[in-house]
């Protein structure tokens, strides 16, 4: 940073600091001067005078089973990734619980009666494919089920949790939270039915965990619940969620978009090998704001208002259309030039043509910061070699990229900085973390070069010699695929110009993100499959303990954690990495309560990704969506879906 821009940042803190900006201002000053996502998180939590709508109910800082306060970041976006930093801040035992913080425009005060609002149109260019989040591969679907699934509580932007179908938030000083750190009581929200009208309770969240856990389902979420030893029904309106052992991430269970609740009543005879042909999962009744009117896969999801909705006065819109479909650049000039859509997801679109459109138009763009980094995949099973139908199987070794010091080598091949400014520009920074949020949990050991002659020796000393480089009769060739938009593709052509500089050509492939994040087992471009040497796309924590998260990397049960055939595809292991190492820090930060020593297991883990190298970080992004300039009550959050408020959104002046 230049010393003027030095100046300019130091003038916008004051403004900050003494009130004079609201946090659309500090949103689009933060823009231009080019801020990075953590940057951003910090100056957005100085914001303090704009008022929240007071509804939700948002708890202290999460604090781990022993009482201590855990240290959180802020927001950010997720992609079809999981989905999803702020300063590191201490909850006070005896002070009241504060309001978490929005992080774009204020919601109004809420109307005397709901509705009213009319047809408010969504753009999430990723089409949905499938509306239960717990047999999702991606953001999308996640988003889409949102609006018709609750869970217990949401995450808002400062890693807060925000009561939801949950009456309270639990913690030690109400008696939620077990001083021993082995359960956690919930008591739910009285009054709230499902779309059919039956009553919610306890007995359908008991039942999501029956669900979801059980091996034959081959749910998605599973890795959330891997702590939980029972769950426990106390009365209609009361839930205890039992573990294993002590566990720090108390608040992982039935929250944010992993921890939807779905209703017994409908889905009980479609636990396990039958989850997959539940009507349901195109079709859902919740408890949420909206109900479902149509969706056509990979097309659009159309809603409507829920009228026994159990917050009083909301939602506001009466519709709500979801649309797939497009790429982000279009999806960006939708929103922010000819105002077609009133709010657009995920626009990873180079920050110059974003700019340049926002000032063409009359719609408001919003850098949401996040813990979510985009990252190559490393494939470590042979996408070539067919084992009873079937490829890259945990049966298999791939040919060359089996060997560390090869795919030590590539890594000096990537170029990130180059990535992270020319296509990326304010809203990602170059990375060599996976974890990068919460703050206290981002490692400082690791380090990356861009120097293409190094990897070439690299590869040279160990053997792999010509063009093709080939080794023992194994010729280098890469296949490299993510899903079809135009900075993904620009930054596949970066990584191939570098890779073939070194001798291995590469093949690139753009995948339709509705198939490349669906979660059709019958369909082999899907990310899980991974029937690629690389792959890539953005992922992130959905919550401030990120155990969740690091479950994506583990072996522990192999063939419930590996994606592959016998699971439908549903491990969130895509790369079939084996570390014994690494599982035995994730078993440890299951149940770890000193936050020092949890910083370091999750650096560990996060160490052990990089220099192992089974995914390649290449930028810590902000989450960037745009809405029309009257939208009111937008709250984005890194941790949770980017419509994870919509019950609060409206038009100021109404």
């Amino acid at each position: 940073m230049t010393q003027t821009e030095s100046s300019r940042l130091d003038l916008l803190r004051e403004q900050v600091l003494n009130g004079t900006l609201n946090r659309r201002e500090v949103l689009k000053r933060s823009m231009l001067l080019g801020l990075s996502a953590p940057v951003i998180a910090g100056l957005l939590a100085a914001c303090g005078d704009d008022d929240d709508d007071g509804d939700d109910t948002p708890a202290p800082t999460n604090t781990t089973a022993s009482g201590g306060a855990q240290a959180t970041e802020a927001p950010e976006d997720e992609e079809e990734e999981e989905s999803p930093e702020a300063d590191a801040t201490e909850a006070p035992e005896d002070e009241e619980e504060e309001e978490a913080e929005p992080t774009a425009t204020t919601a109004a005060e809420a109307p005397a009666e709901a509705g009213g609002g009319g047809l408010i149109r969504l753009l999430w260019w990723q089409a949905p494919t499938i509306l239960n989040s717990h047999l999702s591969q991606g953001t999308k679907d996640y988003d889409a089920s949102g609006l018709i699934l609750e869970s217990l509580a949401n995450v808002a932007a400062d890693g807060s949790l925000v009561a939801r179908l949950a009456a309270e938030i639990p913690s030690l000083e109400n008696g939620g939270v077990a001083e021993d750190g082995m359960s956690v009581t919930w008591k739910l929200r009285e009054g709230v039915t499902w779309h059919d009208g039956e009553p919610f309770t306890a007995e359908d969240v008991a039942f999501t965990y029956t669900y979801l856990i059980d091996e034959a389902t081959t749910s998605t979420t599973q890795g959330a619940y891997q702590a939980v030893e029972s769950v426990e029904v106390v009365d209609d309106l009361t839930v205890r969620v039992n573990f294993n052992e002590p566990n720090p991430g108390w608040f992982g269970p039935f929250v944010g978009p992993l921890g939807m609740i779905i209703p017994e009543h409908v889905m009980r005879d479609y636990v396990g090998a039958a989850a997959r042909d539940a009507p349901f999962n195109l079709a859902p009744i919740g408890t949420g704001p909206y109900k479902l009117v149509e969706f056509r896969p990979g097309d659009v999801v159309l809603y409507e208002r829920n009228e026994n909705y159990w917050d009083p006065g909301k939602p506001f819109f009466d519709e709500v259309e979801m649309k797939g479909g497009g790429d982000a650049a279009s999806a960006a000039r939708a929103a922010l030039v000819s105002g077609e859509v009133d709010f657009a997801w995920n626009l990873q679109v180079e920050a110059e043509i974003l700019n340049q459109m926002e000032e063409e138009g009359d719609g408001l763009l919003v850098p949401i910061p996040s813990p979510n980094v985009e990252r190559i995949l490393v494939n470590f099973t042979d996408p070539n070699t067919e084992v009873n139908g079937a490829r890259s199987e945990p049966t298999t070794q791939h040919p060359f990229l089996q060997f560390l010091e090869v795919r030590q080598a590539l890594t000096y091949a990537i170029d990130r900085e180059t990535i992270a400014t020319q296509l990326y520009g304010p809203t990602g920074t170059a990375t060599t973390n996976i974890l990068v949020a919460p703050d206290a949990f981002a490692s400082p050991n690791t380090t990356a070069t861009f120097d293409v002659a190094q990897a070439a020796q690299m590869l040279e000393d160990a053997g792999w010699t010509g063009s093709p480089r080939s080794k023992d009769g194994v010729e280098m060739k890469i296949l490299y695929q993510t899903s079809a938009n135009t900075v993904r593709q620009k930054t596949q052509e970066i990584v191939k110009q570098s890779f073939e500089e070194i001798g291995i050509p590469v093949e690139i492939k753009a995948i339709d993100a509705a198939v490349y994040f669906s979660s059709d087992a019958g369909n082999p471009d899907t990310a899980s499959h991974f029937y690629a040497d690389f792959e890539m796309y953005t992922n992130g924590p959905s919550s401030p303990y990120p155990i969740s998260y690091m479950t994506g990397f583990i072996s522990i049960n192999p063939e419930i954690d590996l994606a592959q055939q016998s699971n439908a595809w549903s491990g969130t292991n895509e790369m079939r990495w084996v570390n014994e190492e690494y599982n035995e820090l994730y078993k440890q930060a299951q149940v770890e309560l000193d936050p020092a020593v949890q910083a370091e297991l999750f650096i560990g883990m996060n160490d052990l990704i990089v220099n192992e190298v089974a995914q390649i970080p290449l930028v810590h992004r902000a989450s960037v969506v745009a809405h029309r300039a009257d939208l009111e009550g937008v709250e984005g959050s890194g941790w949770d879906s980017n419509a994870w408020n919509i019950k609060n959104w409206r038009l100021s002046g109404s």
